[in-house]
Order: C-alpha cells, then sequence, then structure tokens
C-alpha cells in the first residue's frame, strides 16, 4: 500500500519538472462561502492541469524495459495531457486514447505534445476498456489515469505544496473522479496533521465514488451529461477507493446549474478559466453544502483546460443559471418604429440588448406581422422579471425561451 513515504520520493521526483502553483486567498469567495477561502491554482500547472503530477511519477519511476514498446493510456483530457507531456519529456512513444466526445481542445493539445490519439466509446470508462485491450495487443506499458499507486503518489503531492504554503489549514475540497487526486492528498495530508479535514465533491452525475462509499463497496453507476467532464468516471478506481476510506471525511455533489455558476464567477471576479470538473469544489463551498463556516479551507481548481468553442456556451449557461440572461419571443407589426418601441422599453428598463432576429413566417405569425426573438442581459432574475413585467404592461405577448 501506498505511503507518505512515497508521496515524498515523488515530490524529490517532480522539483524542476512541475510548477508549485500559487495559493490564493480569494476575499470575494469568503465573503460569500462565509469562510476563509483559498484556491490552490492548479489550473495554472503544466498541461493545464494537476494530472502531469502523476502521469510524470508514474513514468519516471519505470524501467526501459517497461517503456520499450511505449506507453498507452486512457483519459477525458487532462490525464491524456500529462501523460502526452510526460513522454516527451522521457522521450517514450505514447498513445492515448480519448472518448469520441472528448474536448477538441484536450485532443488537440494531446497531439502537439507528440501522442497518438485515438478516439473510442461515448465515456471515459469505454475508453479506458479500449485502451485495455491495446495495451494487451502490442505489450505496451499501461499508464492508469488515477488506480496507480505512481499516480496516487504523484497528485499527492498537491497535498505537501498546501501544508507549506498554508501550514494551519483546516480543511481542504477537491473533486473527486475516479479517486486519484483526493486519494493522494488525503494520505499526504492526514498523515502529516489527522486534525486536518479532507471533503472530495462529485457531480451529481456521476457520483459514482460518494455511493459507493454510502454501499461500502465499489459500483458503477449510470452517467449523464456533464460540463464536468474530467470527473465523469462510472466506476471509481480499487486503490483509492481504500484510500479514501480511510482518509477522506465525507463526499458532497453538486448540480450543473452551480457548477455552471461558480465557473462564471471564477472567470468574473477572478480572472480565472477553470473547467467544470476544477470548478466543482469550489461550488460545494459557495452553496454551502459542507460544514465549514469560519474554517480556513483550501479548494483545490484542478483543472483549466476549457475547450474554446464551448467557453461561450458556459458563459450563456452560466449567466442563465445565474438570473442574467435570457431569451423570449414576442410578435409585433412589421411597420417602420414598432421594434424601436420595444427597444427604447427595454433601455428604458436598462437591460442590455445582446440579440435580435426577425421571422416574417411561421404558425402563429399573421400577414403583416413580425415575430422577434429577443436576447437580453440584466442584472439578476429580479431585473429580468421586471423587464418582461412592463413589457407585458405595455401589451405585448412574451414566450421565454430556454
Amino acid at each position: 500500500m501506498i505511503s507518505i513515504e512515497d508521496v515524498r520520493i515523488a515530490e524529490q521526483r517532480l522539483k524542476g519538472i512541475i510548477h508549485t502553483t500559487p495559493l490564493d486567498h480569494s476575499s470575494t469567495f469568503s465573503e460569500f462561502a462565509g469562510q476563509q477561502v483559498y484556491l490552490k491554482l492548479e489550473n495554472l500547472q503544466k498541461t493545464g492541469s494537476f494530472k502531469v503530477r502523476g502521469s510524470y511519477n508514474k513514468m519516471v519511476s519505470l524501467g526501459r524495459d517497461e517503456v520499450d514498446k511505449g506507453v498507452i493510456a486512457a483519459s477525458a483530457g487532462n490525464h491524456a495531457q500529462g501523460v502526452a507531456y510526460s513522454s516527451r519529456m522521457l522521450e517514450v512513444p505514447c498513445t492515448v486514447v480519448m472518448p469520441k466526445d472528448a474536448p477538441i481542445s484536450k485532443i488537440q493539445a494531446t497531439k502537439r505534445y507528440g501522442a497518438k490519439v485515438e478516439l473510442h466509446g461515448a465515456v471515459f470508462d469505454e475508453a479506458l476498456a479500449y485502451a485495455l485491450e491495446l495495451q494487451e495487443q502490442r505489450g505496451a506499458t499501461f499508464v492508469h489515469p488515477f488506480d496507480d499507486e505512481a499516480v496516487i503518489a504523484g497528485q499527492g503531492t498537491i497535498g505537501l505544496e498546501i501544508l507549506e504554503q498554508l501550514d494551519d489549514v483546516d480543511a481542504i475540497v477537491c473533486p473527486v473522479g475516479g479517486g486519484g487526486l483526493i486519494a493522494g492528498l488525503a494520505l499526504a495530508v492526514k498523515e502529516r496533521n489527522p486534525a486536518i479535514q479532507v471533503y472530495g465533491v462529485q457531480a451529481v452525475a456521476c457520483s459514482s465514488m460518494k455511493q459507493s462509499l454510502e454501499q461500502k463497496k465499489r459500483v458503477t453507476v449510470e452517467s449523464y451529461p456533464t460540463m464536468a467532464d474530467g470527473i465523469a468516471v462510472k466506476t471509481p478506481g480499487a486503490l483509492n477507493f481504500e484510500l479514501i476510506q480511510k482518509y477522506v471525511d465525507d463526499l458532497y455533489c453538486v448540480d450543473e446549474m452551480e457548477i455552471a455558476r461558480t465557473m462564471l464567477m471564477l472567470l468574473e471576479r477572478n480572472k480565472l478559466l477553470v473547467e467544470g470538473a476544477g470548478a466543482s469544489g469550489l461550488a460545494s463551498l459557495l452553496y454551502q453544502k459542507i460544514p465549514l463556516k469560519g474554517k480556513k479551507v483550501v479548494t483545490v481548481l484542478s483543472g483549466g483546460n476549457v475547450d474554446v468553442n464551448f467557453l461561450s456556451r458556459i458563459i450563456e449557461h452560466g449567466m442563465v443559471e445565474a438570473g442574467r440572461y435570457c431569451k423570449f419571443t414576442t410578435v409585433i407589426q412589421d411597420k417602420p418604429g414598432k421594434l424601436k418601441r420595444i427597444l427604447d422599453i427595454i433601455y428604458e428598463q436598462q437591460g442590455n440588448v445582446q440579440n435580435v432576429s426577425h421571422e416574417h413566417f411561421g404558425k402563429n405569425i399573421l400577414p403583416g406581422d413580425v415575430q422577434l426573438r429577443i436576447s437580453l442581459e440584466a442584472r439578476d432574475q429580479g431585473h429580468i422579471d421586471q423587464i418582461m413585467t412592463v413589457l407585458m404592461e405595455r401589451g405585448y405577448e412574451i414566450d421565454l425561451l430556454k
């Protein structure tokens, strides 16, 4: 079984290879959460996530005979980049299997590090099964994304860094998928100071580790679409499960709305681009899932690899969930001045129109009329309600769109 000494060895191996990422106190999030919130910025790590810690530690521990035929990995994105980066550093051939719907940015980044990428399956677990088949066929060495002692030890170095940066921390909160990050971190922290609490956070859409702990055995769960794709693992790791049972205080879940709002707040308030998985820990604090009022709490922002094409949708989704953005349709007469009239009303109410489109033909559009589709930004949900109320009072029939 992995020990604290394994984590210390990993720490030495990683010196000069990875960044010691900043630990940033956030007065904004502290006020919102009712705690002293510190952000461990692994989104600023090399390759854009913590995963490089475990992958490099695993690969540097292998003998030359173990990598002669190359390495194979499976990943939804971040582990892929960690393995590809480590392979390039160590001059080892690398193949990574990724799900077919993995973010394009993560696929391209993995290729740029020199890895061969194969797309297979709809979710991580299917990619993993195929990668294991390839590994057996080719005789290559498999680098598991989480269920491996050397990988867990590498991820545990985050815990040692946090203790160096904030020795009086009360609790640490981090995302949980297969469990490699929290298993290594919790072991490192608890072996140094058992009084520090360690909590994990999963997406409601794929809460495999939480359900496994509740049932006291590893279980496979149904996975639903989630913007926290980096922690959408249907079956937790065996080694990770044992360590989490021993060292982790509890696990909590956050939903898509909470994740989206947190991502948007990180971008707006702290100018930090953080992916859904990375934002889940902070989301649990902002929505007060964990009873830590008044404590010094570190949350690990585990990654920042957001697909640029997806970013606008995340921002829009976050603004909708925060009650700051809406779309609606209404029908007006197709005459000069009619469009200006409705836009003037929105302007009077201090709404910010983002887009207007016209449709002259449709089931409920009479000759001489036009249907408007308007998207607008507002201060909050109350402001949107105010604008809609005024429009209806002025005679407009409003159909809010989801």
